[in-house]
């Protein structure tokens, strides 16, 4: 070996010692995660809580920032356009990889212009309707909205968000009519199906439940696969004759696209450890979610391409047009 190539080989060494070095101080300052909803939402809740144990996990703070609106666009687009660097992180729903199918001009691509880093937990979708809705069943629900035909409205919170899939997947198992009508967030979905302006939402559980409980609107039943410990009184889609309906609301954390791979196996490890420990204290359970297994990257790429082709099949199948 030349002198030059010992000299080349010495510098390629130091370079990796060093660049391994400086990495294994990551991350030693603010972490800043993204929701793009508001405050206060299902989807806040989850990330908050993950929040809260991820600081411990990783020695700093981690602190959530709300950048609502275009159906979780904005804040996606903060998260994408931000150095990949491991210091800013999106916490979304499954909402977030469906950008595409839903929009007509979709600002990028969530399964390519993001970094994923892992699928953190789950969440059954329930069925409610205003309190004084003469249906007490799924069955009741079903005939009246045959019976009314135009006149039977189901309330979506966001075009492409697990509440319209179910919806559109509980329509065609039943053979079913709904009108749909399309809203900015749970909030006012739910808000007018309380006041019975319209007739029904299928949304996530989080969102619902306490509601639910409070009386403000009357549960039908949950899309998980069994009862639900914090609804034990109301049945799952399968008990009420429909075992196909089993569905349910998803989150996980992104990354800038380009994010080095040591620093996603580092947020990685430390996401899945984090809902472990606070899934042995029951925190995810008292939320009304079912946190996820640890999985890696890869795992949570693989399960948002299968989700991706399903949901598009669904959409497609609906008449569905992107706007």
């Amino acid at each position: 070996m030349t002198t030059f190539k010992r000299l080349a080989t010495v510098l390629a060494a130091a370079s990796l010692v060093t660049a391994v070095h400086a990495d294994s101080k990551f991350p030693d300052k603010t972490i800043r995660m993204v929701v793009p909803f508001a405050a206060g939402g299902g989807v806040d809740s989850a990330a908050r809580l993950l929040a809260n144990q991820l600081q411990t996990q990783l020695g700093v703070a981690v602190i959530i920032d709300n950048r609502a609106g275009a159906n979780g666009v904005l804040g996606g687009k903060a998260v994408e356009t931000s150095p990949a660097d491991g210091y800013t992180l999106l916490f979304s729903a499954a909402t977030h990889v469906l950008a595409q199918q839903v929009m007509a001009k979709a600002p990028y691509d969530p399964q390519t212009d993001f970094t994923p880093i892992a699928k953190v937990a789950e969440a059954p979708l329930m069925l409610v309707l205003a309190p004084q809705a003469a249906p007490s069943n799924l069955a009741d629900v079903l005939a009246h909205a045959k019976r009314e035909g135009d006149r039977w409205n189901a309330a979506i919170p966001a075009a492409g968000a697990p509440s319209h899939l179910a919806t559109l997947m509980l329509a065609k198992t039943a053979d079913a009519q709904f009108s749909y009508v399309t809203y900015k967030g749970t909030q006012p979905a739910v808000t007018d199906v309380a006041g019975g302006h319209v007739q029904m939402l299928l949304d996530s559980m989080v969102a619902l439940q306490p509601l639910a409980k409070a009386g403000r609107v009357k549960p039908i039943m949950v899309t998980s696969a069994k009862r639900v410990p914090l609804a034990p009184d109301v049945p799952t889609a399968a008990e009420s004759g429909y075992p196909q309906l089993t569905y349910a609301s998803w989150y996980g954390v992104w990354a800038p696209k380009g994010l080095p791979p040591e620093r996603v196996k580092h947020l990685n490890t430390a996401i899945n450890a984090a809902v472990a420990e606070q899934a042995k204290r029951g925190a995810w359970a008292n939320l009304g979610l079912e946190p996820v297994a640890a999985n890696d990257p890869d795992q949570f790429r693989s399960f948002v391409a299968g989700y991706v082709r399903q949901s598009a099949e669904l959409l497609k199948s609906s008449g569905f047009k992107p706007e």
